[in-house]
């Protein structure tokens, strides 16, 4: 696992790296997904570095609800509320968890299926 110094999503969330933001808070920062896996596919992330949503537990409850408004508020943005978008995150390697920071996915656009 990475730590906070080499962090991707703490560099972009700095502004090191100069990604251009989808939706910017105090806390909170959304960006296009690189590798879109759909029409639709922006990260949610906290500026504040998390390994995980495991690390989202008590205490955490303030962030947490601010991840789901700032993951709502861009589907809306993007026009996905009568249509329907899917917001998930991962934890862990088995779980698909590429960069060791709590991150939320947008997916939307078109039909997405099932998972699993």
């Amino acid at each position: 696992m990475g730590s906070e110094q080499d962090c991707i999503f703490c560099q972009i969330a700095s502004g090191e790296l100069d990604t251009e933001f989808v939706l910017e808070t105090d806390t909170v920062v959304a960006f296009n997904d690189i590798a879109p896996a759909a029409p639709t596919h922006v990260l949610v992330v906290p500026k504040r570095h998390l390994g995980s949503v495991a690390e989202l537990g008590p205490g955490e409850q303030e962030l947490l609800a601010e991840l789901i408004d700032a993951a709502n508020a861009v589907a809306s943005e993007r026009g996905l509320d009568a249509s329907g978008y899917r917001v998930l995150t991962n934890h862990g390697a088995d779980a698909g968890q590429t960069v060791q920071h709590v991150h939320f996915h947008v997916l939307g656009g078109n039909a997405l299926g099932p998972l699993g």
